[in-house]
């Protein structure tokens, strides 16, 4: 007994040990912040944002014709906001509503970029116009913020961008790379029409990018429990998606008399059997390059533990939902309270983990399922994109104009399960990113897509000082 208890005790030492080994050996992977330029911004670029938030750009469904009214009215609307824009750059209309903006660089031996933005929004559920500070669509504008749909998600970017570039114009900055804005119409519904034209368009022309940087990602404040400062996520890849329904069909009848197998029941069972089957939770890329970056920044038990995932896989993985996950979204069936309905159906949302497929999915749902439930594909479905590389220049460039515009946050690369019109763009560019400093915090998120759309003018003009230095970064001559 003495023996075992010895080799326990040093069993427990060796572990300790190797812990402590990992963790003391964990350093920080930021770069150092550089002091960048003042620049001193146009006065009016609240009212702007304002004026862009009025005209309403909404994405209803795949089927919905865009209202040509306010996407035109939002295209005359950059153009008389944008003077110097369109006048120096090059503008083409994709698909009749997408817009793709060319600043031609004096270099042409060297690779281009391209910033994407998309000017579409989602709807606003009339039930919650009572729960807005202001009308979603009259972008008003407080003592410290400006309230309305789009602002967040994802005019706030797009008109930022803008922004940026005017002010370049004005100082008389000519880029030495070239630099495309892309910005698609119907991002919030898949994106085919709109960013996925603007890319053939691209690749037709023979365009490689160095790199392109849509939205995605976020400046994080208050949401990781130990870290006081901002963390900087860029996300390197996005999960997938695809929607499954599940049909049901039987002979139904009087509610009196139930069969064994009930329509509903059985369609019930699906669900329930498919929620407790999950995927399983994987430590793939990027998510181990999130662990690397993070681990270091983290007071030392959560130091410990992500620099000890061997360990503490399982945990940390559930923590960031490192799965493809489960979701369903829509059921309906039946037509009276005493008849067993014929036909039931429900619509199954997943979002695909970086290497799973959707083929993957589809055998996992008829393995969990009665083989007598019909299985089809239905509407957007796209695999998990690659995942771009922290090790670019592309990256190590916006990695640093990140520490030097916020140089008390945190970058790290990450995984995001949404998905961006960027997915499009890995066959006309080196690599892809998903990053905008729009701050969200724990009141902020559910305002994405949500109640009260708002952004605060601080974090506006953060945007556009981002974007600006960003440009000017990837422009100017070496």
């Amino acid at each position: 007994m003495k023996k075992i208890l010895k080799l326990i005790g040093i069993l427990i030492l060796f572990l300790i040990a190797v812990l402590l080994f990992n963790t003391l050996r964990t350093n920080s992977k930021q770069v150092a912040s550089k002091p960048t330029e003042k620049v001193t911004l146009a006065s009016d670029i609240y009212q702007n944002l304002s004026k862009g938030l009025q005209h309403k750009t909404i994405s209803f469904s795949e089927e919905a014709i865009p209202d040509s009214t306010a996407f035109f009215g939002f295209h005359r609307f950059l153009k008389e906001t944008f003077p110097l824009a369109h006048e120096n750059l090059a503008l083409e209309k994709i698909s009749t509503y997408s817009l793709l903006y060319t600043w031609k660089g004096t270099n042409a031996s060297k690779k281009p970029i391209i910033l994407m933005s998309h000017m579409d929004v989602v709807p606003v559920d009339e039930p919650t116009l009572g729960d807005w500070e202001a009308a979603p669509f009259e972008g008003k504008i407080t003592d410290k913020e400006i309230v309305g749909r789009g602002t967040l998600d994802d005019k706030g970017t797009l008109i930022g961008l803008l922004e940026a570039v005017e002010q370049l114009l004005e100082e008389s900055f000519q880029p030495e790379r070239t630099i495309y804005l892309a910005f698609g119409h119907d991002e919030e519904i898949g994106g085919a029409n709109g960013a996925a034209k603007i890319a053939e368009h691209l690749k037709a022309q023979g365009v490689q990018a160095l790199m392109t940087l849509d939205e995605g990602g976020f400046l994080a404040s208050g949401l990781v429990p130990g870290v006081e400062d901002d963390v900087a996520v860029v996300n390197l890849a996005e999960k997938g998606f695809a929607s499954f329904k599940l049909i049901v069909e039987t002979n139904g009848g009087h509610s009196s008399a139930p069969p064994k197998e009930n329509t509903i029941g059985m369609l019930a069972q699906a669900i329930v059997d498919l929620e407790n089957n999950q995927r399983p939770y994987k430590m793939v890329n990027p998510i181990d390059y999130q662990l690397e970056y993070m681990a270091p920044e983290l007071p030392f038990v959560q130091k410990m533990a992500l620099s000890n995932p061997w360990l503490f896989k399982k945990p940390i993985l559930e923590k960031l939902n490192a799965h493809t996950t489960t979701a369903p979204t829509i059921i309906g069936g039946g037509i009276k309270n005493n008849v067993i309905p014929t036909v039931a159906e429900a619509t199954i949302n997943f979002r695909i983990l970086p290497g799973e497929t959707i083929d993957i999915v589809e055998e996992h749902i008829k393995n969990t399922i009665s083989d007598k439930i019909k299985v089809e594909r239905v509407g957007f479905l796209t695999n998990p994109s690659p995942v771009s590389s922290i090790d670019s220049e592309g990256y190590q460039t916006l990695q640093q104009t990140i520490r030097d515009v916020f140089p008390s946050s945190v970058v790290i690369p990450g995984l995001v399960g949404g998905g961006t019109d960027a997915r499009y763009f890995y066959e006309v560019s080196d690599d892809v990113y998903r990053f905008y400093p729009i701050r969200l915090g724990p009141e902020s998120m559910t305002r994405f897509h949500g109640i009260d759309e708002k952004i605060s003018k601080d974090n506006y003009t953060e945007i556009v000082l981002f974007s600006y230095h960003l440009i000017k970064r990837f422009g100017a001559q070496k």
